[in-house]
């Protein structure tokens, strides 16, 4: 099948914007402590309030990342505010609480909802000595709490797709604090969701010019560059974003299709490869671009076997007419055995 025929509709890294989005914040939407703040009612709803702690045991003064799992799939994530941040769940089990940030070693913690009540949750963070950042990260400077405040506003705006609102936050945060890092990341996620990639990439460039330790930054900018054919130049900064985030899935399959646009076919293989494994189901359409790449690399019933076992599963996505049409031209060129 022809690069035309199985561009995953726009490409990959634009078909993952909206999974993106979920991942991008570098400042807190829910972070905050519910009871103090009384932002959102919890009601009869299980709840867990987590604090995070440096190694001198104060609550971590940078924003950090916090994800929510359960039964190894994603729940809800974001930053904190103050080492503090609060998920507010459906449902009642048994969950766990994954810390990162950069400086640090990665923390978990798992945690049992038995009843629906405020359940607190203690992680203390231990410096990664194999980083070479003893200090953390960069010396980013502090963002003034109404900056913090409009930025915020400005990201809740973009995934609630209100345009108008988003642009008028994000412009509010960059008279306050213009060229902050934040605030670049949060007016190059406002150009990504417009897909105007060139302003992105210009805000985006700027942002990890600062902050170098900025998994989603540079995941995004990669995902500008892709989106604009700039195959070449997107693939430094996709690596280097899963150098410091490993685990993501949806930037791994940006990069796939990168490796996979610059016919570097056997990265693309290996990327995609790992991509469709970790993402466990929730994107099927990674499991064609493993076929694409198994084809570059001249392993055509190997390719067929990953359309077939794609067909067999989601026989009715978009792009299963297109799996069926290419299966149908490696039979009628006798690349694979005819069904």
């Amino acid at each position: 099948m022809t690069s035309a025929e199985l561009c995953a509709g726009e490409r990959i890294a634009r078909v993952f914007l909206p999974v993106i989005f979920a991942l991008l914040f570098v400042v807190p939407i829910v972070g905050q402590d519910s009871s103090g703040e009384g932002t959102m009612l919890r009601g009869n709803r299980p709840e867990i309030a987590v604090t995070v702690r440096d190694p001198s045991g104060q609550t971590i003064s940078t924003a950090t990342s916090v994800r929510l799992s359960r039964e190894g799939m994603p729940v809800d994530q974001g930053a904190t505010s103050h080492g503090r941040i609060f998920f507010i769940l459906r449902d009642l089990g048994s969950y766990t609480v994954v810390v990162e940030a950069a400086g640090y070693k990665t923390a978990q913690k798992d945690v049992s909802l038995t009843v629906a009540m405020k359940t607190e949750v203690e992680v203390s963070l231990q410096r990664d000595s194999s980083s070479g950042d003893t200090a953390g990260g960069p010396n980013k400077p502090l963002l003034a709490p109404k900056a913090r405040e409009a930025l915020v506003k400005g990201l809740q705006a973009v995934t609630a797709n209100k345009q108008e609102e988003a642009e008028r936050y994000i412009n509010e945060a960059m008279k306050l604090a213009p060229g902050h890092p934040d605030v670049l990341f949060g007016q190059g996620v406002l150009f990504l969701s417009r897909h105007d990639w060139p302003q992105a990439q210009r805000s985006l460039e700027g942002c990890t010019q600062i902050d170098s330790t900025n998994a989603r930054a540079f995941s995004a900018l990669g995902m500008a560059l892709a989106n604009q054919g700039k195959y070449e130049g997107a693939i430094p900064p996709l690596e280097k974003s899963l150098q410091l985030e490993p685990n993501g899935w949806e930037t791994r399959s940006t990069l796939a299709d990168a490796y996979y646009r610059h016919e570097q076919y056997e990265e693309a293989l290996q990327a995609s490869q790992r991509a469709f494994t970790d993402s466990a189901g929730r994107a099927p359409q990674i499991e064609l671009l493993v076929a694409q790449s198994l084809t570059a690399v001249g392993r055509y019933e190997d390719s067929a076997q990953a359309l077939r076992h794609f067909l067999k599963g989601h026989g009715d996505h978009p792009e299963a007419a297109r799996a069926r049409r290419w299966l149908a031209n490696m039979a009628r060129d006798g690349k694979i055995r005819a069904d």
